[in-house]
């Protein structure tokens, strides 16, 4: 409050913080006035021009205080349904003994869920498997996880390391392109509201997606990414396996630890095709389109 030499007029002077603490009770106020029928046409004006000046202020108070991870480590949990992975398996050739496996497998968890960490900062991401405590002797090959993947997002630059059949490659490629289509669905994860994406990638699998633009980083699991977010979640329901976020920590991570992968023999995307293509002239051919999408994604 300020008052003028001289006059008997008081300015009041309001910081954007000042504003922000009167909003609620200017508006309780005006609510009590309404209730109890006390306002005149006159001061209904005058508080509904203050409450719209302070609407918009409210809007940048919201803004001013709103708060952006963007450096810290998520946890996923990978997790693959194999009652309905295992039946796409079968085939003539191999239903004699592909049936009785499948019948055994059904007294086993139907969910194989498996653990990996996605640490993140500087627009930079590095996505580990966690390998898990107790291998399973019942899994198939998607349910698995081979990839560690560095991603340069501002660069458009990925490097991953991958397993194939034993040997580790070091692929190094620009980040995969995605034609995202984005969504009015929302719902929470880790305790952060995200909007729906679904896409189509290497041209026939469907993939949704969930990301939340209070992480102002375009990264995600594997090699997902692209969005205006962090990917928390994502499906591929027709091949029945989800990746969703089960924590975040928004922490600062240093840059030492967000460095690309080194182990493996160094490929690119149409060296480790060829690569894959030798190793399936030993795959039985019921078996071939479920590895390359493991492979490839």
């Amino acid at each position: 409050m300020r008052r003028d030499q001289g006059s008997h007029k008081t300015h009041i002077l309001l910081s954007e913080g000042s504003l922000c603490f009167l909003l609620p009770g200017i508006f309780q106020k005006w609510a009590q006035l309404q209730k109890n029928n006390t306002m005149n046409k006159t001061l209904l004006t005058i508080i509904k021009s203050i409450a719209l000046f302070l609407t918009i202020t409210g809007n940048f108070c919201y803004a001013q205080n709103a708060h952006f991870t963007t450096s810290g480590t998520i946890e996923y949990d990978k997790s693959s349904n194999l009652y309905a992975i295992m039946p796409r398996l079968i085939t003539k050739e191999n239903e004699f003994y592909m049936k009785p496996a499948y019948e055994q497998l059904r007294k086993q968890p139907q969910f194989r869920v498996l653990k990996s960490s996605l640490k993140f900062g500087d627009n930079k991401t590095l996505f580990t498997p966690i390998a898990p405590e107790y291998p399973s002797g019942n899994s198939v090959v998607i349910s698995e996880q081979f990839n560690t993947v560095y991603s340069d997002l501002e660069k458009g630059m990925a490097v991953s390391e991958k397993e194939v059949y034993g040997d580790k490659v070091l692929l190094t490629d620009s980040t995969r392109k995605i034609n995202w289509k984005i969504t009015d669905e929302t719902r929470d994860i880790a305790g952060y509201p995200c909007r729906r994406a679904n896409a189509l990638i290497l041209d026939s699998i469907y993939v949704v997606a969930f990301y939340t633009d209070k992480i102002p980083v375009s990264g995600g699991p594997e090699l997902f990414s692209g969005l205006p977010g962090m990917i928390l979640m994502v499906a591929l329901p027709h091949e029945n396996v989800i990746w969703t976020a089960t924590k975040v920590a928004d922490v600062a991570v240093p840059p030492t630890q967000i460095v690309p992968p080194k182990k493996g023999k160094p490929v690119n995307n149409k060296t480790f095709r060829v690569l894959i293509e030798s190793f399936m002239k030993e795959v039985s051919p019921g078996y071939k389109p479920l590895y390359y999408k493991a492979f490839l994604l």
